[in-house]
């Protein structure tokens, strides 16, 4: 494939309403847009989903800008790429961050699907034409009005951020609001050991799943929980490589896996965890971060490969903005989304709002 220049952008989203976690509060999101550009004026485009500080994972932004500027970048064109999947083994040389490896991945990605004309979801084996649609709420005070709203838009999968000590309370307020909503809680890893009673208490509502409930990278806890619970563990931040996906498997850890481009390190990545699932039989979804349309198109793609049979964090591309730095916009359709078909991600990016919104830029010449 033919790369001419790469070029790094720091951008800052504006949020309709604050996101809150039990970790903090997101009044705005600041993201890196990767852009690997050919001498035909063909650009792709990746994106960074690090957060500003390490509650996540251990990758920030500032952490982020820096690995690819000073490692990544020039260490893959210092090399002859001929295919997206082989910068793995390019950056495999440096230890960690993954989502900084996922930016600069997925723009590759892109560019190749456009230099060969193609969508990016038929170019990695993609079945879907439409991908079912879930929502994420957030600590918040207008929880009937905004689950009214998102009902209308017919999402297939609630997921509950809750706090520990409140999760009764939470999954109550919801069920009042919705008895038959289907709801899963995402705890980010914030229990130990001696909370294995209280989780094993939550298994009186018929949760979908209960997503990450110990600290990242603790297979033997999520294993002994899930030996005593009947709701199906589901494993998020443990799952940083395909190597952590198949420990959460051989070990029972877990029912099923959630899958997040930026999170293992990229769509090749992400694509070995999708392939080895379904001949385990264990089901994934696609996991969002809080992004902006170019992911949003990422993950789409990835989606729509046949083992994906749990709605995903898939949302229209101004769930969360006032303005997106795409033009056409993701849109829902009472519950479904549209798998984007025009070459690479195959969304079309507001060059303009890009450059407004950019708050410092570095390019690389080859």
């Amino acid at each position: 494939m033919k790369i001419d220049r790469i070029t790094l952008r720091k951008i800052v989203l504006p949020l309709k309403s604050p996101f809150v976690t039990h970790h903090g509060r997101l009044e705005e999101r600041p993201l890196i847009i990767v852009e690997a550009r050919d001498g035909d004026g063909r650009v792709g485009y990746g994106e960074v989903t690090a957060f500003p500080t390490p509650f996540y994972t251990s990758e920030t932004i500032h952490t982020a800008w820096y690995v690819l500027q000073e490692l990544l970048i020039p260490s893959v064109l210092s090399k002859n790429v001929h295919h997206p999947k082989d910068i793995g083994s390019i950056m495999e040389g440096f230890q960690g961050h993954p989502m900084a490896k996922a930016g600069l991945e997925g723009s590759l990605w892109d560019l190749y699907s456009k230099q060969e004309e193609v969508s990016l979801s038929q170019l990695i084996g993609g079945t879907r034409k439409f991908v079912t649609a879930g929502a994420v709420i957030s600590l918040r005070d207008d929880m009937e009005s905004y689950i009214h709203d998102l009902k209308k838009d017919g999402y297939h999968r609630y997921k509950l951020k809750v706090k520990k000590g409140y999760e009764h309370e939470t999954i109550e307020t919801v069920q009042e609001i919705d008895p038959d909503l289907p709801i899963m809680i995402d705890a980010n890893g914030q229990y130990d050991e001696k909370d294995i009673d209280h989780l094993k208490s939550l298994d009186q509502y018929g949760l979908m799943m209960l997503e990450q409930p110990f600290a990242p990278g603790d297979f033997y806890l999520h294993r002994e929980l899930q030996k005593k619970l009947q709701t199906p563990l589901c494993l998020d931040e443990s799952v940083s490589g395909f190597h952590d996906a198949v420990q959460g498997v051989q070990l029972e850890s877990c029912q099923i896996i959630n899958v997040k481009i930026s999170r293992v390190g990229g769509l090749m990545a992400a694509i070995q965890i999708h392939d080895y699932c379904k001949r385990k039989g264990f089901p994934v979804w696609c996991g969002g971060m809080v992004e902006s349309g170019i992911s949003k198109a990422h993950n789409l793609a990835l989606a729509s490969l046949p083992n994906f049979t749990i709605p995903g964090d898939l949302s229209g591309s101004l769930r969360y903005f006032e303005k997106d730095i795409i033009n056409s916009g993701i849109q829902i359709n009472k519950g479904q989304i549209e798998v984007p078909q025009g070459p690479g991600i195959g969304v079309d990016v507001d060059e303009e709002y890009l450059h407004h919104v950019t708050c410092e830029a570095y390019t690389f010449s080859v």
